[in-house]
């Protein structure tokens, strides 16, 4: 039973595909592995086999090691609500609401928590990749931490810290971190892994050497930059450099301002007749084939934004012109007549007016649906496959329409003409016949078939053979095994 944690010198420098990548590369030796974040702020979130709730990175790196998520693996994830405040999810379930200065004073209780879930499993696995969040040298953050240094302090296990050369300044980023870490933590950190290389290896050298030479610590590996790689991203909306043959159908979706799930959209992002462009605030709404609105953690607010930013406006013109459009989660409930969140579930209690566009009202209700499922189209055999992730309860005669049958019951909504659908199902484009099938909705014809879910094996295999060709893998595995010494 042994731990190693990856952490970075910043966010985004790679933590998750490194994890991702290590991963698979164990699981295909057939080593029991299993991945561990002990702390994640996201919007983006999957359901577990145990029915709890933990970051999307994380049970891809789950899927990397032919494992189903559990909530163990994530026991602590933070879902923004606002820009001071956050849900907090604990173990894969609702802890309750709080602003960042009383988490900060809640992350020893939290804790326990972290700790509980490495232990039970540790009693499952052989061995456990933990990420970091973020890095372990942000100072005003250190005291309580659980999510970089303080989890690996307390579980005594060896670190890796990687840094992103790709956004340049690598050496003052690897130097820099290392200098501002405590003694214990400095002797803990075994090595350093380079990412999103670039170039040739030779001009790195002499500064790969003069690192090792300043710090006394080996770089493990130069990984270089993987050319359009695509996987479920922990929050941002990265930008896709797939190349598209021959897109056909343009879909916008508005990048609204508490968005989640927006991995929802990625098996889209890489359909070859597909294009697909999220608007940001302030931009121009331009003509569509389809508009899809997408989910939100915070439904009354971004329905808001939407309004003040002229969605409202471009949907009805939208239609006018024949377009479809498709709602899923919050988005769904924004197109019905109104939003009620009287104990303010979301935010601040009440209720507001929405889209007016299927004959449909929610009520949000403490208890969040948190459930995997599978089923077909209402009116066809294409299968579905997705997850349910909501608060709210949705009510009307919009849903005596259902856009689906799932597990035999009726579920989300289609508009007599077939132009607005809405559905509380994420994930509803991974299933090559679901994709097929609702693309035809949104007005592609001779739809080419796509598989997402091959796509996502193709790419963490991609990775672990990358990483392989890259790093001494039984290096590591020695490191695993060694643990922690006193020497440096």
């Amino acid at each position: 039973m042994a731990t190693l944690m990856i952490q970075g010198t910043t966010s985004d420098a790679g933590k998750s595909t490194v994890v991702a990548a290590l991963c698979r590369a164990l699981a295909r030796r057939g080593i029991s592995v299993a991945p561990f974040k002990p702390q994640n702020m996201a919007l983006n979130s999957a359901v577990t086999e145990d029915g709890g709730e933990i970051g999307r990175s994380t049970a891809l790196q789950a899927q990397a090691c032919y494992l189903a998520p559990h909530s163990d693996m994530n026991p602590v994830l933070l879902k923004p609500e606002t820009d001071r405040g956050a849900q907090v999810i604990l173990r894969g379930k609702v802890h309750g609401h709080m602003d960042a200065l009383d988490y900060h004073a809640y992350k020893r209780t939290a804790k326990e928590s972290v700790m509980a879930a490495w232990q039970a499993l540790e009693n499952r696995f052989d061995v456990i990749i933990a990420e970091g969040a973020g890095s372990p040298a942000e100072i005003n953050l250190r005291e309580g931490d659980i999510a970089n240094m303080g989890f690996a302090e307390a579980a005594n296990c060896p670190v890796l810290l990687v840094g992103d050369i790709d956004r340049g300044g690598v050496f003052a980023q690897l130097v820099g971190t290392l200098a501002l870490l405590s003694e214990s933590e400095q002797m803990r950190t075994k090595g350093f892994i380079i990412n999103r290389f670039r170039g040739d290896i030779a001009l790195l050298n002499p500064g790969l050497e003069w690192l090792e030479k300043r710090t006394q610590k080996p770089v493990l590996g130069t990984l270089p930059y993987l050319q359009g790689l695509v996987l479920d991203s922990e929050d941002s909306i990265g930008v896709v450099q797939a190349e598209k043959r021959s897109a056909v159908i343009n879909i916008i979706v508005p990048a609204l301002p508490r968005i989640s799930n927006h991995t929802d959209f990625d098996p889209l992002r890489l359909h070859p007749q597909v294009s697909l462009r999220f608007i940001g605030p302030d931009q121009p709404i331009p003509a569509a084939d389809a508009i899809i609105l997408p989910g939100s953690k915070s439904t009354a607010s971004d329905l808001a934004w939407l309004k003040r930013q002229g969605w409202d406006k471009a949907l009805q013109r939208h239609l006018r012109y024949g377009g479809a459009v498709l709602g899923i989660c919050g988005g769904f409930q924004m197109l019905g007549e109104w939003v009620d969140d009287p104990d303010g579930l979301e935010g601040q209690p009440g209720k507001v007016a929405g889209l007016g566009l299927l004959p449909l009202t929610t009520q949000m209700v403490a208890g969040k649906q948190l459930r995997n499922v599978s089923g077909l189209l209402s009116d066809q055999p294409a299968l579905v496959e997705g997850y349910e992730i909501h608060n709210g309860v949705s009510q009307g005669l919009a849903l005596n329409s259902p856009l689906f049958h799932i597990q035999g019951k009726p579920e989300g909504a289609v508009s007599d003409d077939g132009q607005i659908m809405g559905t509380y199902l994420h994930g509803l484009f991974d299933h090559p016949d679901a994709c097929q099938a609702l693309l035809t909705k949104l007005g592609l014809t001779h739809v080419e078939p796509s598989d997402y879910q091959a796509h996502r094996e193709h790419e963490l295999n991609r990775l672990a053979d990358m990483l392989e060709a890259s790093i001494d893998i039984e290096q590591v595995i020695a490191l695993i095994d060694a643990g922690v010494s006193p020497s440096r």
